[in-house]
């Protein structure tokens, strides 16, 4: 098998762990209204769920923990038991009776999506050819896209209302009786969107297990020294900090945005648009189906042409679809032209260039832990931003606007910074990259 063979196929397996990462995101949101009814969630209550989910503290509290583990221990020791805990976080979901274990199956998930991106990022890049990196990290990012359009196809078909509903319906009879209250029989099209999750989470973890721990990890494991050295090493390097805070900043201000969009998309839909829950799971996948075919386009010349007139274009969509919903919510056109754009962004996104650049810019010894950092910064400030969302939007998106001129001017910061200080890293190799930026002693 080539090596290009061979990293093509190992990156479809780690890219899973973003289809899980994403998928877990979307599937609380395509379902939340449901949950909302089902345990009378309050708006708050949805704040929290989506502040320790995959999509924010959850996550940030996994990144950090996992990033210096696969750096002491490697990246396959990640590959091995981190999707166990993943399949543990979606059975709670799945079973959950109160906002309590629904909140911690959240939990649970959150944590086990943060503690696999360091190392799937790493494992990515480190098993790259030059010449093939980005387009690998793409690769990685149209799992992220697939995820959610996935996902929500399902929550649309097994919706209230949808194809399969009546599949769930007999599901929920037969487990909890004929005479159950209506949203209880309606969440169980949630539970099962959760199901499919678990088995997807199954067969990424029976695959990553079959591969091979990375060569670069490998080659340096005589030089390595402890967690705790690595982490002094990362804060005192003026270098490694100069990039740890021109990647957060980046990725920050963008995910800020992004983690509304994939938490609330669909709530959105459904209270400012006043879309049924059915239409706005759809509208949502066809987003995601955007992203998905840009990203796959992308893939063909990112490792060719100049990384900043991607990152541009990309945050010039992100901008345009803020500025159709400042205009106004007039009709079912401006949603469709809000969902297209978010799209062509998110298949443009800062998050492809924060993973490609994260795993290039720092050395090997530290190169996972320092992307965990910085995915605990971002995540965790995104916990608490998720919150204050809610109090900006309202109960029923009075407060849509103020809001919308909050993400234009998170996003105009991360273009702003990102064509500063964009890096020149095309067709090098991470040794020479390594060298280049840290000189010989590292």
């Amino acid at each position: 098998m080539s090596k290009k063979t061979s990293s093509l196929k190992s990156t479809i397996a780690v890219s899973l762990n973003n289809y899980l990462d994403a998928g877990a995101i979307v599937a609380g949101a395509s379902g939340i209204t449901l949950w909302q009814n089902y345990l009378g969630l309050s708006e708050i209550h949805l704040g929290w769920l989506n502040a320790i989910s995959a999509n924010a503290l959850g996550a940030a509290i996994g990144a950090i923990i996992g990033g210096f583990l696969a750096d002491k221990f490697g990246r396959k020791f990640i590959f091995t038991y981190n999707l166990l805990v993943y399949m543990l976080g979606v059975l709670i979901v799945m079973l959950s009776m109160n906002f309590p274990m629904l909140l911690c199956g959240f939990l649970i998930t959150g944590i086990s999506v943060g503690v696999g991106v360091p190392a799937s990022w790493t494992y990515i890049s480190e098993s790259s050819e030059v010449g093939n990196r980005g387009r690998n990290i793409c690769i990685s990012q149209m799992s992220w896209g697939l995820g959610p359009m996935i996902i929500l196809l399902f929550g649309m078909l097994f919706a209230p209302g949808g194809y399969l509903y009546g599949f769930v319906e007999a599901i929920a009879h037969a487990v909890i009786g004929t005479d159950a209250a209506e949203a209880a029989v309606q969440v169980f099209s949630s539970r099962v969107v959760f199901f499919t999750l678990f088995v997807v989470a199954f067969i990424a973890w029976t695959l990553q297990r079959q591969l091979e721990e990375s060569q670069e990890f490998t080659a340096s494991k005589e030089e390595k020294s402890g967690i705790v050295d690595n982490i002094k090493l990362l804060f005192t390097n003026k270098i490694a900090v100069k990039t740890v805070a021109f990647l957060a900043v980046i990725y920050l201000t963008w995910n800020l945005v992004a983690s509304v969009m994939g938490f609330f998309q669909p709530h959105i839909y459904e209270t400012a648009g006043r879309l049924s829950n059915e239409y706005a799971n759809m509208l949502s996948c066809v987003g995601w189906l955007v992203v998905v075919v840009v990203t796959f386009c992308l893939s063909f010349f990112i490792d060719r042409l100049p990384h900043k007139l991607f990152y541009v274009l990309g945050l010039v969509a992100a901008l345009a679809t803020w500025v159709v919903i400042i205009k106004g919510v007039t009709g079912v056109g401006s949603l469709w032209a809000f969902s297209i754009l978010w799209g062509v962004n998110g298949g443009l996104s800062v998050q492809i260039f924060y993973a490609l650049w994260g795993s290039e810019l720092f050395p090997a010894k530290f190169r996972a832990g320092a992307q965990g950092l910085m995915f605990f910064i971002v995540r965790g400030l995104s916990a608490a931003w998720g919150l204050i969302f809610t109090f900006i939007y309202g109960e029923n998106g009075e407060g849509f606007t103020v809001a919308a001129y909050c993400m234009i001017a998170l996003l105009v910061i991360s273009l702003i910074v990102g064509v500063l200080g964009a890096p020149d890293t095309r067709g090098k190799s991470l040794a020479q990259i390594t060298k280049e930026r840290y000189g010989e002693e590292l």
